[in-house]
């Protein structure tokens, strides 16, 4: 029913992917040979021979970044060039592009017919669609049934269909096909050169990460730090005998030192070495704007940020900036405010009088455990990950009636879990967790689709797979994994778009899961659970001691829930600035990593609460942009926020575990995929448009 995750092959995978490559490709040939080629003849197929490919392709990718070694480097650079020029084979292809087209010219003809002859207004056109999408035979408007309907099956597509047609058609336009071979061939060598940047780029990030180290042998600069994370820093000199203490660049190993570390020197070398990793990339990073802007052009757009949009929910350029600045002026004052409160606490404690961006986590931790008498190191004791583990599976089967049932498999690492997932007793998908954090695993944390649900041609069930990868503490032998409250919201959030992926029930590959879906919209289901993770009733299910095994008090959950919107306005602040950074580097063409420097720091003038040092280059290990395709696309996380703060507001004003709710969250959102728009789908969940204001309400920015 699954494929199993085997690695054996790895370092022939260039080799098997050739030759299937060749196999499929000449399969597609022989599908454009048939005579009256129809969506069940044709498009079917064709969607089942590229999801094949995907399935052998994933991997290779996903291995590169969790387990990254000199072979998936070389792996995945052999397969770059093969998979581009299948890629362009594919969406340069006239004959597939015209047969589209035509399978949509036939259906809106055919249609029309049946609209004149039956009496049909355009609604109920649409019902009728959806009648033959569910093979509803009792179906009936205008006193007829969907049996009295006199229509052609070969040439009427129904809803998911005609959205498979419709997405394909802009896509293969999006992708060049309808260029001359002159351009068809800058778009080749265009997308391979990118491929080979893009990789690079995120490799330069992770071998920069894993070469820097910082080494202290004063105790008193960690002393601060929590037991658990002293004793991971901790290490033997073998030449001197004595214990000193390692820090890293690795997210946990990072965060520990900049919210605990004592030593404001130390803060300083290490947010500096953190801040101006991969500096090799300033070159890349020109390098890739200059392409995906040339791209653009030969497209048919202005610049990289109209391309963007032209497949996103977002209108145009003026709706994303007007949307950014709206939060900007909005949350400003309340940013103010929160810079402030960190500034007078570090004056009152070690009388700072020029507070600096390395100072941000050590005194907002200060203040937090002030106001909230949050102590974290006492709450991880209570976020073992196996007891998380098992709480939250308990969560996801309360609110959405599905189970986690742990599997023995194939896997790329002792530390994976690896579980099947029933919904009322059948068995509906399988998922990796990947959640420690080591040394060849690339840093943040991510959802990788594998396989996507649909009804193939046999009309049997595929079922989907899905990888969750996060960075948390790592456990041995003698100590557990004790996470963060962080990191439980970071795993909340990655399983969000997992379930939105193999929670579907699309019958078509192609518009299943996470596939298709508008890219400033991904983020709305990952947004939507993480909300849950600061909900007294779910946070009892998994807070518990990892020695005593005492539950969590409500005191701590209620000071926990509280600290929520603790700085909420300068997270946001930010993300702004982030977002703002990326839209406007790719509304016109900067030549020169000078141009884009001085972009930043205008936008860092005009934005920024707290500017950072000059040295601080955050841009050149910015991987969501120039590496993992959020090009022009970062405000997505803002712009879906405002839906998952609609969506939540429901269950807030309700119960937690409100069946009804979760039922038609699952019915409206997660079952549909990408086979209606998300607009549609949220008002359908919602009946109601989304607002701003209640992700401003949500955070406490607004009252």
């Amino acid at each position: 029913m699954f494929e199993e995750f085997d690695l054996k092959n790895l370092s022939n995978s260039h080799i098997i992917l050739n030759s299937k490559i060749d196999e499929t490709l000449l399969k597609i040939d022989s599908l454009l040979k048939q005579k009256n080629k129809t969506y069940n003849n044709f498009m079917k197929p064709y969607q089942e021979l590229i999801e094949d490919i995907n399935n052998f392709i994933t991997p290779i990718f996903h291995i590169n970044s969790v387990k990254n070694s000199k072979i998936t480097q070389e792996v995945y650079i052999k397969c770059l060039p093969i998979i581009n020029e299948y890629e362009t084979t594919l969406n340069h292809n006239v004959d597939i592009y015209n047969i589209l087209k035509s399978i949509q010219y036939n259906h809106n003809i055919h249609l029309k017919d049946i609209q004149n002859i039956y009496s049909f207004t355009i609604e109920d056109v649409d019902l009728f669609l959806e009648a033959i999408l569910n093979n509803d035979l009792e179906f009936n408007i205008n006193g007829y049934k969907i049996l009295d309907i006199k229509y052609n099956k070969d040439y009427i597509l129904n809803l998911e269909q005609l959205e498979v047609i419709t997405k394909e058609i802009k896509d293969f336009e999006l992708n060049g096909c309808n260029l001359d071979n002159k351009n068809k061939d800058k778009i080749k060598d265009i997308n391979l050169q990118l491929s080979n940047l893009e990789q690079q780029f995120s490799q330069n990030i992770l071998d920069s990460t894993n070469n820097y180290e910082m080494i202290i042998d004063n105790y008193l600069d960690v002393e601060n730090l929590p037991i658990s994370d002293l004793e991971a820093s901790s290490f033997k000199d073998k030449n001197e005998g004595t214990t000193k203490y390692k820090f890293t660049l690795h997210t946990p190993s990072y965060i520990s030192y900049m919210t605990y570390g004592k030593s404001r020197r130390k803060r300083e070398q290490l947010y500096k070495a953190y801040t101006t990793r991969a500096s090799q990339n300033e070159d890349l990073i020109v390098q890739i704007l200059n392409l995906k802007n040339q791209k653009s052009k030969i497209l048919g757009f202005d610049n990289t940020a109209q391309y963007s949009l032209a497949n996103k929910m977002a209108k145009d350029e003026n709706s994303v900036i007007s949307f950014l600045e709206s939060l900007v002026k909005k949350s400003k004052n309340s940013s103010l405010k929160e810079l402030l409160e960190i500034e007078q606490i570090a004056l009152e404690l070690d009388n700072i009088k020029d507070i600096q961006s390395y100072d941000i986590s050590y005194y907002s931790h200060k203040l937090k455990k002030l106001k909230y008498s949050i102590d974290e190191e006492y709450y991880r004791d209570f976020f073992e990950q196996k007891s998380v583990l098992e709480g939250f599976f308990e969560f996801l089967h309360k609110l959405f009636d599905i189970k986690f049932i742990e599997v023995q498999t194939l896997k790329w690492d002792d530390k994976v879990k690896v579980y099947d997932i029933y919904e009322t007793n059948n068995k509906i998908a399988r998922i990796y967790l990947d959640l420690e954090n080591r040394s060849d695993k690339r840093d943040g944390a991510w959802m990788n689709n594998w396989h996507t649900h649909y009804i193939n041609s046999k009309n049997k069930r595929v079922l989907p797979t899905a990888y969750i990868v996060c960075n948390f503490p790592k456990s041995s032998s003698t100590n557990p994994s004790l996470l963060r409250h962080d990191d439980i919201v970071t795993l909340f959030h990655e399983m969000g778009h997992a379930l939105h992926h193999i929670l579907s029930k699309v019958k078509e590959p192609f518009i299943s899961g996470v596939n298709g879906v508008a890219w400033d919209v991904i983020e709305f289901p990952s947004q939507f659970l993480e909300y849950f993770a600061y909900d007294k009733e779910v946070l009892q299910l998994f807070s518990k001691h990892y020695k005593t095994k005492e539950i969590l008090s409500d005191n701590h959950i209620e000071n926990l829930i509280k600290t929520r919107n603790f700085q909420s306005s300068l997270f946001l602040s930010r993300q702004l600035e982030f977002a703002i950074f990326d839209f406007k580097i790719h509304q016109k063409l900067y030549t020169n990593k000078e141009d884009i420097q001085n972009i930043l720091d205008d936008i860092r003038d005009e934005l920024s609460i707290i500017k950072p040092p000059s040295y601080n280059k955050f841009q050149n290990s910015f991987s969501h942009i120039f590496s993992g395709g959020y090009s022009a696309g970062y405000y997505s996380y803002k712009w879906a926020e405002v839906l998952s703060a609609d969506a939540f507001y429901l269950f807030k004003k309700s119960n937690t575990f409100n069946k009804d709710l979760s039922k038609k969250y699952k019915e409206n959102i997660l079952y549909k995929g990408s086979s209606l728009n998300m607009n549609k789908l949220f008002y359908d969940f919602t009946s109601k448009d989304p607002s701003v204001d209640s992700l401003l309400k949500i955070d406490g920015i607004i009252n």
